[in-house]
């Protein structure tokens, strides 16, 4: 990747390995749907109100050559695995990825386009 990713923290401490996993990924991502030119990964902690954990929120922003961009800023559903850091950052990059192979078919060229009438 040209430059390195850009982690922001919204409503937690900056957690110290999360840069080399979001590393990790995004190397893998470039591997297998080539490069990747900027990568914006925002990290929104549970917040203060919630008394018995929450959830952490993941949105990821990839820039493509040729004007392409990849996003991925659901929110998650009521799923108590996404109290887990890891699984919301792994689960992101997971929907990255199938996002990032629906790029490569439309360039490649292998989507059917029908005719309008």
């Amino acid at each position: 990747m040209e430059t390195p990713a850009q982690i922001e923290f919204e409503g937690i401490q900056g957690e110290a390995g999360l840069q080399g996993v979001v590393d990790e990924h995004i190397a893998e991502l470039e591997s297998n749907f080539g490069r990747i030119t900027a990568a914006r990964i925002v990290v929104k902690g549970p917040g203060d109100r919630h008394q018995t954990g929450g959830q952490y929120q993941v949105s990821i922003r990839l820039a493509l050559p040729d004007g392409r961009e990849v996003h991925v800023g659901r929110t998650p559903k009521e799923d108590e695995r996404y109290a887990d850091l890891t699984f919301a950052v792994d689960n992101a990059f997971k929907r990255a990825r199938r996002q990032l192979q629906d790029q490569a078919r439309i360039m490649r060229g292998d989507v059917k386009h029908h005719a309008r009438s």
